[in-house]
C-alpha cells in the first residue's frame, strides 16, 4: 500500500467556531492505482490534499489528528526539511486553477526547468533539455517553441499540461489532481483525463483524483470515496458505485448526472445545501437534505457499515438495528 490514511482530521479555528473541514477521514491508495474522492464544494476534498501534502495554511489551520502513512512513513511526524524532498520529488500535486499557480512573469519552460532543477540538481543545459521532453511528454505540440511562452501566451487547456508536466517532472510515486479538469471545454477535458490516464499507466504512479464531476470518476477511478461535510459517506469500487449506490447522498449525486438516468424529465436536484461546518447538525449531517431520513439520523451519527465486496456506507438504513 503507498498510501494510508488513518483517521485524518483538520480543523480551521475561526472568530464564528472550529470548522471541521476534514472530520476522522480514512482510505488507502495502492500503487498505481487511481482513487477517486466526489463531493459537493465545501466537503473536505482540497484541504484533504493539502493536509496530504502538509501545506494547510497554519493558522487558522491544523492537522489535530491521526497519521498519513506514505510509503511506510508518517509523513506528519517529518521535520519540515524532510518532507521538502517529500514535495514534488514522491508527491506532487496538480491544482484546479493553473493561471493562478504559474508565475506570470516567467516562461511556462522556465517554470518547468526549475521544478526538475530545484529536485535532480541538474545543470541549466540539461534541465532544460528535460523540461523540453517534459512538455513533448504531456502532448505540447512545438515543445521548444512553447517553451518560450508566458502562461498568458496559453489556452486554459495547454497550462493545465505545463502544470502537469511540473508535477511529473520528477517522476513522482504519487499525483494528486485537484479538479485537473475545472473551467476547461468538454473536449479539452477529455484529452487531460486521457493524457493523465496514458501517464499513470506509463510512469506506474498512483493517483489521487479529485473532482465534483463523477463523469471524470467513471473514466479513471479504480475505487472511490464520496465525501459530504468533511466526512466520508460512501467507499466503493468504482463499478460498484455507479452500479449500486447505497448512500441517499451518492445516489442523489447519479440521479443528477446527465445521461445517467434517461427520462426526457428534469433531472432531480438534492433538496437544502451543505451544514455551516461550523454549526454541523447532531446526527448525520445529511439527514436535512435525505429522502429516506428516521428519527434516529437526528440524534446519532451513523458509522461506516460494511456491505462486502470492499463497500462501505455511512448510514442507518444498513444498522441491522434497523433492517
Amino acid at each position: 500500500m503507498l498510501l494510508r490514511v488513518n483517521n485524518l482530521e483538520t480543523i480551521f479555528r475561526m472568530d464564528r467556531g472550529d470548522v471541521r473541514a476534514v472530520d476522522g477521514i480514512n482510505f488507502n491508495i495502492k500503487t498505481g492505482k487511481t482513487l477517486g474522492m466526489v463531493g459537493e464544494s465545501g466537503c473536505g476534498k482540497s484541504v484533504t490534499a493539502l493536509s496530504i501534502m502538509r501545506l494547510v495554511p497554519d493558522p487558522p489551520g491544523k492537522i489535530t489528528a491521526g497519521s498519513i502513512e506514505f510509503d511506510g512513513r508518517n509523513i506528519l511526524s517529518l521535520p519540515e526539511k524532510e518532507m521538502r524532498k517529500v514535495r514534488g520529488n514522491e508527491i506532487s500535486i496538480v491544482f484546479q486553477e493553473p493561471l493562478s499557480s504559474l508565475n506570470p512573469v516567467f516562461t511556462c519552460g522556465e517554470q518547468v526547468r526549475e521544478a526538475i532543477a530545484l529536485h535532480s540538481h541538474l545543470g541549466r543545459k540539461d534541465s532544460k533539455a528535460k523540461a523540453v521532453e517534459m512538455l513533448r511528454k504531456v502532448r505540447i505540440p512545438d515543445p521548444e517553441i512553447r517553451y518560450k511562452n508566458y502562461p498568458h501566451q496559453m489556452s486554459g487547456g495547454m497550462r493545465q499540461r505545463v502544470m502537469i508536466a511540473m508535477a511529473l517532472s520528477c517522476q513522482p510515486k504519487l499525483l494528486i489532481a485537484d479538479e485537473p479538469t475545472t473551467a476547461l471545454d468538454v473536449s479539452v477535458q477529455a484529452q487531460i483525463i486521457e493524457l493523465l490516464r496514458d501517464l499513470r499507466e506509463e510512469l506506474g504512479m498512483s493517483v489521487l483524483l479529485i473532482t465534483h464531476d463523477l463523469a471524470v470518476i467513471a473514466q479513471m477511478a479504480d475505487t472511490v470515496v464520496v465525501m459530504y461535510a468533511g466526512k466520508i459517506v460512501e467507499k466503493a469500487p468504482v463499478e460498484r458505485l455507479f452500479s449500486e449506490p447505497s448512500h441517499p447522498y451518492t445516489q442523489g449525486l447519479l440521479a443528477s448526472m446527465p445521461g445517467y438516468s434517461v427520462s426526457g424529465k428534469a433531472l432531480p436536484v438534492i433538496p437544502g445545501s451543505v451544514p455551516d461546518p461550523a454549526k454541523l447538525p447532531p446526527g448525520c449531517r445529511f439527514s436535512d437534505r435525505c429522502s429516506k431520513r428516521i428519527d434516529r439520523c437526528f440524534v446519532e451519527e451513523p458509522p461506516l457499515f460494511d456491505l462486502g465486496n470492499s463497500h462501505f456506507s455511512r448510514c442507518w438504513l444498513y444498522s441491522k438495528e434497523e433492517s
